[in-house]
């Protein structure tokens, strides 16, 4: 709240393509009132009147964009209705079923994306019998996928991946691994 009792309104915008530096690094910009308020290479911690705004990203989206209370108390952000965000989230909102069943078969590509790359990882590390696999034996993996089929795989995961983003869902393992 601000003097006169009227609301403030922090916003955040970080682009990960438009407003990257030169060095690759990620920027988020902090707005107060629809007004640029400050900015910072992400993983950023912007003060605000009572608390912080806690901004991370990963390479798909954001891991975290939460308001934190001086006292401890964390409230993640609601994403712009305009936003890709805010469009998942109005049809999370709309059509609840649909979106847990699109939730669903993303977090189950990923899992497939995970299993698959480390089979596929394990099987080039044991390769050469003078690295690793004189230590560990050599390993076979039980899948063999043809390369347009790993192409394909990865686009599906590079999907499920950006479906997992706009919800503002983040793991480490899946989507870690994925992005």
């Amino acid at each position: 709240m601000n003097d006169d009792s009227g609301q403030r309104v922090y916003s955040v915008d970080v682009r990960h393509q438009k407003h990257s530096s030169s060095s690759g690094r990620v920027i988020a910009h902090l707005y107060l009132d629809g007004r640029h308020h400050a900015e910072s290479t992400v993983p950023a911690f912007f003060p605000v009147q009572g608390g912080t705004v806690e901004v991370r990203a990963s390479t798909v989206g954001l891991k975290r964009c939460h308001y934190v209370t001086a006292e401890g108390a964390e409230f993640q952000l609601i994403p712009d209705p305009a936003s890709a965000e805010g469009r998942r989230a109005r049809f999370d909102r709309s059509h609840p079923a649909l979106s847990r069943c699109i939730g669903l078969l993303s977090a189950i590509v990923l899992v497939g994306g995970v299993v698959l790359l480390a089979l596929q990882l394990a099987e080039q590390l044991t390769r050469n019998p003078a690295g690793v696999a004189q230590y560990v034996g050599t390993f076979t993996s039980p899948i063999d996928l043809s390369g347009w089929v790993n192409t394909v795989v990865g686009l599906v995961t590079v999907a499920a991946s950006t479906e997992r983003a706009l919800r503002l869902r983040y793991n480490w393992l899946l989507d870690g691994a994925a992005g």
